[in-house]
């Protein structure tokens, strides 16, 4: 009786606060006007900061950017964009804004991980992620009906863009090239946005690619190895694939020497510690950096006007587990369903550690290297690279591994300011949405990021649990997490975000008598 009654207080409680956060945010616009004065301005274009300056807001759309001074000098008033009767202003002097971030590989929970929306949501939102690409999820009218909320911003949550997984909501199983050109159209008619796929017999992939092309939407894949024999990242992009998702297809076409990996006798796809051990060796078996076919492979995938989507982070659980398992926003953010999952097991997607080690990691650490190497340079020869996080899996949160994702492309060789151009023009440009954001530039939507740190100077002061810093007087403090994030004129608090999501971690664990232990420590008894 009593585990009834704490149910339905807890119940009661996370109602009460969820609706008064709610109100609150969304008392903060759209506004009339609304001028954020004084910041210092990171755009999307791969421009160096400029400021001091004041934005101003009409509604849902950016009107002015206006250049009032110069830094360490004081604005005079008059420089100043006046606000209008009932504006608002927001006091950002000193801070950066930057445009909205847009996660290119962002599913929206899931019923293994227990992760509802609503915490999925307020967790991007919380690291200055505006807009999704959604590769497929619980389903596409679940999707299209949360997007439809993100529009009319009756919900906290970042602007959507659905993906099907390729054959979802199929009566049968796709056999015939005539089925899978019936089935995109039918995707299109409903409302999605675009297709995810996994790969098929190259016949039903090329039928489905071309339909899928001719009907002007996006394309994601993940080149599982099931297929990826006879159907690498080439073949996908020359059938009209807009977009790969991590790596998987393109060591494949790369190779020289051979058609499939170099798979051991015993190897069961089903074992996923053979599954992810054995990819981790897979890099080494192409073709090396710069050499002939490397190039070709490139400059192919280049002139093809082709988007990779690497989501570094959702593997680097593979290359140093303890960092991964040991971040510390884990104990206040993460679910208890949620790190039950990630546990070692036979079962969940991604949680490989049936006896991972220094072995695996090490050559996981050298395929970083390699693959990095590709990244790096299809940037440098103006290639599109954007940022997808993939979270839920692996150890890795909603909106912080956004922000690792940033981190490691900075380690590929990424310049700070080009980092930023992947997160936003790039992604806004892959989305073919770069007419509407994607940038800080006159006529666009109001998706920004505020902050009080510089990011460029330390990118972790993008995360939620900011960055670690000394003071003068020796003092440890914690700067940075995103201030405001503004989303269709809208402005949230981010920190109150946050906040909102540590009671629904705070409730969940007080309910089940859960505390996060490692794997292995008795613990949840």
């Amino acid at each position: 009786m009593k585990r009834l009654f704490f149910f339905l207080f807890s119940f009661c409680l996370s109602f009460v606060m969820h609706a008064q956060s709610t109100t609150t945010l969304h008392d903060e616009g759209p506004f009339e006007q609304l001028i954020i004065r004084g910041v210092t301005l990171i755009n999307g274009n791969g421009a160096p900061p400029m400021g001091p300056v004041d934005i101003v807001i009409e509604k849902n759309v950016i009107t002015g950017i206006h250049n009032v001074g110069f830094p360490g000098v004081a604005i005079k008033k008059e420089d100043r964009p006046q606000l209008k009767a009932g504006g608002k202003e927001l006091d950002c002097e000193g801070m950066y804004l930057l445009p909205g971030f847009i996660d290119m590989h962002g599913h929206i929970g899931g019923e293994a991980q227990g992760a509802d929306w609503d915490y999925v949501f307020k967790l991007w939102m919380a690291h200055g992620v505006t807009t999704v690409r959604e590769p497929g999820g619980r389903g596409l009218d679940w999707t299209l009906d949360l997007k439809n909320k993100s529009e009319k911003n009756d919900i906290i949550a970042p602007r959507i863009f659905a993906y099907t997984v390729f054959g979802q909501g199929s009566d049968q199983p796709i056999s015939t090239p005539e089925m899978a050109r019936a089935w995109v159209q039918k995707n299109a008619k409903n409302g999605a946005d675009g297709v995810k796929f996994f790969g098929a017999a190259p016949d039903i992939m090329q039928a489905a690619l071309e339909e899928n092309k001719a009907l002007g939407l996006g394309s994601a894949c993940h080149h599982a190895q099931l297929n990826v024999a006879g159907w690498n990242v080439l073949h996908s992009a020359r059938a009209g694939l807009t977009s790969m998702e991590h790596w998987y297809g393109l060591p494949e076409a790369l190779f020289t020497d051979r058609t499939v990996q170099d798979y051991p006798l015993d190897y069961n796809y089903q074992n996923e510690q053979h599954r992810f051990e054995e990819a981790g060796k897979l890099w080494q078996q192409a073709a090396p950096p710069y050499s002939e076919h490397w190039n070709a492979v490139m400059n192919e995938l280049l002139e093809l006007d082709f988007t990779l989507d690497p989501t570094f982070n959702i593997y680097e659980a593979s290359r140093d587990l303890q960092r991964a398992r040991r971040a510390e926003w884990h104990e206040d953010y993460t679910l208890p369903s949620l790190w039950k999952f990630y546990q070692p097991s036979k079962v969940s997607h991604g949680s490989y550690w049936h006896f991972w080690g220094t072995e695996q990691e090490v050559a996981w650490k050298k395929n970083y290297q390699l693959w990095m190497t590709f990244i790096n340079e299809y940037k440098n020869r103006g290639g599109r690279v954007t940022v997808g996080s993939d979270s839920g899996f692996i150890f890795q949160l909603y909106g912080f591994a956004y922000i690792r994702e940033m981190e490691l492309l900075r380690e590929a060789g990424f310049h700070p300011l080009e980092i930023i151009k992947a997160a936003t023009l790039s992604g806004a440009e892959a989305l073919k949405m770069d007419d509407k954001i994607g940038t800080v530039s006159i006529g666009k939507l109001a998706d920004l990021v505020i902050v009080e740190e510089n990011p460029l100077v330390n990118l972790k002061v993008l995360y939620g649990t900011g960055a670690i810093k000394l003071t003068e007087n020796n003092e440890v403090i914690r700067v940075g997490g995103v201030k405001y994030t503004i989303k269709d004129g809208v402005v949230y608090d981010a920190k109150q975000l946050l906040q909102d999501v540590k009671v629904m971690v705070d409730q969940a664990k007080e309910s089940e008598g859960f505390e996060i232990v490692q794997p292995g420590i008795k613990g949840n008894e």
